[in-house]
């Protein structure tokens, strides 16, 4: 299992389980992340989503090893849903979404973010886009939901800069709603989340349809015009060489 699923008072837990791998998303991640989000949304039982990673990590974002396969490798097999499959999911998602962020937040493990409705980290969360330090664009709509959620200028650094940010910085920034102590993490997004999940599950809908609605087609739009550049983007030079410097340290 890639996911563990568990529910209390309408909340659904959903947790990246890879930590070998510090969450990172392969094909088999994001496919059964992509299922969970759309049998929680199915579920007349749950009312709201929570979001979180297993062991010390939220996720590191991309499996490196697995990008650099869908480059090298002409039989590279594609999961079922895939990348594409999960930010559809996170999209049509009905109910809210809370993330619980309690480690490190690279890449996509930070972009996701963009879709959740309140995020929650851990005074050792660190967030980072590396999209520049690999040589390739952004990715999950970030382009678009970033500066929606942070302004401008931090949505810029954050990805441009390829740089770390510590959760104080991010909370500061925008992308985060409240930052706990790591042993009460969990227990104060679920805290929070279960005051959501008492309301009627129709109210809460339709207060995220309406919140989320007029933003759909902008999201998409950009998913679009991310996706087009990543693939010019990927497997380029600079792109390689960032592939293989991290294939020689993985052997060192």
């Amino acid at each position: 299992m890639t996911v563990q699923i568990s529910d209390d008072s309408g909340v659904r837990t959903v947790t990246l389980d890879r930590p070998e791998a510090l969450n990172a998303f392969n094909e088999a991640l994001y496919d059964a992340t992509t299922v969970a989000l759309r049998d929680a949304d199915a579920d007349p039982d749950v009312a709201v989503v929570l979001l979180t990673g297993a062991g010390r990590a939220f996720s590191a974002g991309n499996d490196l090893h697995e990008m650099a396969a869908r480059v090298t490798d002409p039989n590279f097999q594609s999961g079922e849903y895939g990348f594409p499959g999960l930010m559809e999911a996170l999209l049509e998602l009905r109910k809210p979404l809370v993330c619980a962020v309690n480690g490190v937040a690279l890449g996509i493990g930070t972009t996701i973010l963009g879709y959740a409705d309140l995020v929650f980290l851990s005074t050792s969360a660190r967030l980072k886009c590396p999209f520049t330090s690999l040589g390739v664009a952004p990715e999950a709509a970030s382009s678009y939901l970033l500066p929606q959620l942070m302004g401008r200028q931090n949505a810029a650094w954050l990805l441009l800069s390829s740089e770390w940010v510590s959760a104080e910085e991010a909370q500061r920034m925008g992308i985060a709603w409240r930052v706990c102590e790591p042993d009460d993490l969990l227990s104060d997004a679920r805290r929070h989340a279960e005051v959501l999940a008492s309301r009627p599950i129709p109210s809460l809908m339709a207060v995220k349809q309406t919140m989320v609605e007029p933003l759909r087609g902008e999201i998409r739009a950009a998913l679009s015009r991310e996706y087009a550049q990543f693939e010019t983007l990927l497997g380029s030079a600079a792109n390689s060489d960032a592939l293989a410097a991290f294939a020689d340290r993985g052997k060192s």
